[in-house]
């Protein structure tokens, strides 16, 4: 009987737990890793309609021979269209802060950026917690080089400068 009162408990006291409200969700997008990329975002509530989420990506990327090692920062407004955030269809505009140090053979120096874009998506979040997010949309970036050493500027180019797709898959656990 002790036995049976406890696991009664533990299920009551899970299932308690998986029926709150889910206000944050921390991401990761494990496809960016493919480009030499790691990214992690957080997203709150802000309303039944409305979300905020920070997006943090650091990368080491090299596009042809050019590298681009550094920081970018996107933070986001999602507007949930049947308002369950942050779970369902929603529309989100974005501004994105990039600072790189962008090199090839001959040249070295520092790329700084800023841009936006907007971006459709779709996210899950299951009863365990486990949130799925799938987006995509346009972007553009303009920023400006300074040579550090060489008199030449590598190419800037494969949506880090100038009109470009944002897209991705993040997983992660919404609590």
């Amino acid at each position: 009987m002790k036995k049976f009162l406890l696991c009664a408990l533990t299920a009551f006291t899970f299932c308690s737990v998986k029926a709150q409200e889910v206000k944050n969700t921390i991401k990761i997008n494990p496809l960016s890793a493919l480009l030499r990329t790691g990214s992690v975002f957080y997203e709150r509530k802000v309303d039944d309609g409305m979300s905020v989420q920070l997006g943090v990506a650091y990368t080491g990327i090299k596009l042809d021979d050019t590298k681009f090692t550094g920081l970018a920062v996107t933070p986001e407004v999602r507007f949930y269209l049947k308002k369950h955030a942050p779970a369902g269809l929603y529309a989100a505009p974005f501004l994105r802060y990039q600072n790189y140090t962008v090199s090839d053979d001959a040249d070295e120096g520092k790329y700084t950026s800023f841009g936006g874009g907007a971006v459709m998506g779709y996210q899950w979040v299951f009863g365990s917690g486990f949130a799925l997010d799938l987006f995509f949309g346009p972007s553009y970036n303009n920023g400006n080089y300074k040579a550090s050493s060489g008199s030449d500027e590598p190419e800037i180019k494969g949506g880090i400068e100038g009109f470009g797709l944002r897209t991705g898959v993040t997983i992660g656990f919404g609590f």
